[in-house]
């Protein structure tokens, strides 16, 4: 992790303060659990505001509902992910499995008649 990254999200709250030894800023072992999650969260689309109030501590019904919302909307994002991921997957895998090595001539990979 870039130090820069660290102090930003300190700076935002997504990670208590440090404190320095010898110069160097250091969290506690829980920190490093939590910029997991914030990267994971990241990798799937979560917003720095979004992971915000997903690590509030704020456990209150009306936080409970508004994280359920959040999360909900997330769902199609993901799946729309997964499905293109998943569709250039099988074209690497058929362009393999055609084995020209053509690209500029390869059937599979012509877009001309491709829809917009």
């Amino acid at each position: 992790m870039r130090a820069s990254a660290l102090r930003y999200w300190e700076e935002r709250g997504l990670l208590p303060g440090a404190h320095r030894e010898g110069g160097r800023r250091m969290w506690p072992a829980s920190t490093v659990r939590r910029v997991a999650l914030i990267k994971m969260a990241q990798r799937v689309g979560f917003t720095l505001a979004e992971i915000t109030q997903l690590l509030a501590a704020d456990t209150t019904p009306s936080a409970t509902r508004q994280w359920r919302d959040i999360a909900t909307r997330k769902l199609p994002e993901l799946d729309q992910h997964i499905a293109q991921t998943q569709a250039l997957r099988q074209a690497v895998a058929d362009c393999l499995e055609c084995g020209c090595m053509k690209f500029d001539q390869c059937v599979l990979l012509d877009t001309t008649d491709a829809a917009p």
